[in-house]
C-alpha cells in the first residue's frame, strides 16, 4: 500500500514572538511504527512550503497514495491577543486532497484527540484515530492493505455511519518503542528553526501532572501520576546519540510536560545524558514546583539552556492566599537563578476569580524575577474536559463544548474592561515582557 503522511502545522512562533518551528515528531513516530517492507510511505511536511496546497496537489498527484494520514497538531496558537485558528488549513489540505485522489483520509493528531466528533464533523476524513497513535495507525493500515473490512474495534477510532459520527471511546495509546522516522523531513532546516529537534521522554495531560506525581516511578505509563507515558531513560540517551549520529544534531527540546516531575527521574536522564558525554545543547518544560539544588545543577551539567516555566493553576480564590499559591514557583525560579539556568515564564492573568489585587500580586511576583522572557497570558485559552470549561458552561459563556473548536478564551468579569491595557502599559515597561 502507498502510504502519505502530512504535517499540516504551520505555526512558528513561540510565545507569539520567538521564531521556532517545531518538527512534527508525533507523526514521525506514527510514521516508524509502519511496517515498510509492506507499504511505501511518503512523509509530506508543510512547515517550510511556500504554497502548501500546490505542495499537496503536486505530491498527491505523483506519488498517488491509497492512503493518506493527516497530523493535526494544535486548534489554535492559544493567543487572546492574536488568536489564530490552525484547522482551516487541514481543511483545505483535506479538500485538496479529495480534488486529486480517491485516497482513504485518515485525521489524527493532539489536536484531533482533544475532539475527535467535533474536529472529524468540521474536516471531514474518512477516518480518525484519536490519542498516540503509532500501532492503531500502522494496524490499520495493515487491515486496509489486505481489503479487511473489520477495523472498527481499533482503540481510539472515529468513522461515519448512518449519517452519525461514532467514537469508540477512549484513547489509543503507544508504547513509544520504535524510533521516529525523519528521513523525509529537511533535518537541515529545523536544525535552524528554533528549539532543537523534539525527543519525547514523558506525555500527561494538557496541564501540569499534580504535586502528588512527584514520587512517581519511571514505567511506560502511570495513570495514578498523571504521566501516560514515561520513556526509559536509556531510551531516551540511546535516541538521542542516533540523532547525532545520523544528522549531527545537537540540539535537542525534550517534549515533557513537566521535566523535573518526578525528579528521581530527571536527575537519572541527566546522569546518563553527562556519562554519555553527549555535548548536548537542550531545552524543556518545566514544571512550577518540585525542585532542588541538586537538580538544577545536574540540568546545566548535562547541557540544559533553557527551560519553558508555567504558571501555577487554580482559583485566585480556592482558599490559599496568591503568594502561598506562588511561593512553589518562586522557589523554582530562584534556585534557576542561582544555578545560572536560564527560563522563560508564563503567568496567566483573567483566570476565575481574578481580581484587581490579583492581578497586581502576580505583576509585582514577575518583577522579583530574572527570566531570559516573561510571557504574560492575557485570559484562559479554555481546553475541553478541563474546571475552565465547566465554569464556561456554568456561566453561560459556551453552551456546549463542541464550541472550543475555534479559539475561546476565559477571562473573568471583574478585570475583562481594563486589563489588556493595564498589561501593555506594564509591558512597555519591561523590554523582556511579552503580552499574549
Amino acid at each position: 500500500m502507498r502510504i502519505l503522511m502530512i504535517a499540516t502545522n504551520r505555526h512558528h512562533r513561540l510565545m507569539s514572538r520567538m521564531e521556532a518551528r517545531p518538527l512534527p515528531i508525533g507523526l514521525a513516530y506514527v510514521a516508524g511504527h509502519l511496517d515498510q517492507t509492506r507499504h511505501t510511505l511518503k512523509v509530506l511536511d508543510l512547515m517550510f512550503s511556500d504554497d502548501y496546497l500546490a505542495d499537496v496537489e503536486t505530491t498527491v498527484k505523483e506519488f498517488r497514495p491509497d492512503l493518506v494520514g493527516v497530523s493535526v497538531r494544535n486548534l489554535s496558537n492559544h493567543s487572546y491577543m492574536d488568536p489564530q485558528w490552525a484547522l482551516p488549513i487541514t481543511k483545505e489540505v483535506i479538500e485538496c486532497i479529495r480534488d486529486n485522489s480517491p485516497a482513504t483520509i485518515v485525521l489524527g493528531g493532539p489536536a484531533f484527540s482533544l475532539l475527535p466528533r467535533e474536529c472529524f464533523s468540521y474536516l471531514k476524513p474518512d477516518l480518525g484515530i484519536a490519542g498516540d497513535a503509532g500501532e492503531a495507525f500502522a494496524e490499520l493500515a495493515n487491515r486496509l492493505e489486505i481489503g479487511e473490512p473489520s477495523y472498527h474495534d481499533l482503540p481510539g477510532l472515529v468513522y461515519q455511519e448512518g449519517g452519525q459520527i461514532i467514537f469508540n471511546g477512549g484513547r489509543c495509546t503507544s508504547e513509544f518503542n520504535k524510533p521516529p522516522r525523519l528521513e523525509d523531513l529537511d533535518m537541515v532546516k529545523y536544525r535552524q528553526a528554533g528549539f532543537g529537534i523534539g525527543i519525547l521522554t514523558k506525555l500527561g495531560d494538557f496541564s501540569y501532572p499534580s504535586s502528588a506525581s512527584t514520587t512517581a516511578q519511571p514505567t511506560t505509563g502511570d495513570k495514578e501520576s498523571g504521566w501516560r507515558v514515561i520513556r526509559p531513560v536509556d531510551e531516551v540517551v540511546r535516541e538521542v546519540k542516533d540523532m547525532e549520529q545520523r544528522f549531527g544534531l545537537r540540539k535537542v527540546f525534550f517534549i515533557d510536560n513537566g521535566f523535573n516531575v518526578p525528579m528521581d527521574h530527571a536527575k537519572s536522564l541527566c546522569h546518563a545524558l553527562i556519562d554519555a558525554d553527549l555535548s548536548l545543547h537542550w531545552n524543556t518544560c518545566m514544571a512550577p514546583f518540585s525542585c532542588d539544588t541538586e537538580l538544577v545543577g545536574l540540568m546545566k551539567q548535562a547541557g540544559c539552556a533553557l527551560v519553558i516555566m508555567g504558571s501555577t493553576r487554580g482559583d485566585p480564590h480556592d482558599g490559599a492566599s496568591l503568594n502561598d499559591r506562588l511561593e512553589p514557583l518562586l522557589e523554582v525560579c530562584r534556585l534557576c537563578e542561582e544555578g545560572g539556568l536560564h527560563y522563560t515564564i508564563s503567568q496567566t492573568f483573567g483566570e476565575p476569580g481574578e481580581t484587581r489585587e490579583t492581578v497586581e500580586g502576580k505583576l509585582e511576583f514577575l518583577r522579583q524575577l530574572k527570566p531570559a522572557m516573561a510571557n504574560l497570558r492575557v485570559g484562559v485559552s479554555i481546553l475541553p474536559g478541563s474546571e475552565v470549561a465547566a465554569l464556561a458552561l456554568a456561566e453561560g459563556m459556551i453552551s456546549e463544548e463542541s464550541e472550543l473548536l475555534r479559539p475561546t478564551f476565559y477571562l473573568a468579569d471583574a478585570v475583562k474592561p481594563w486589563l489588556v491595557d493595564h498589561l501593555k502599559a506594564e509591558a512597555d515597561q519591561h523590554p523582556r515582557w511579552n503580552l499574549v
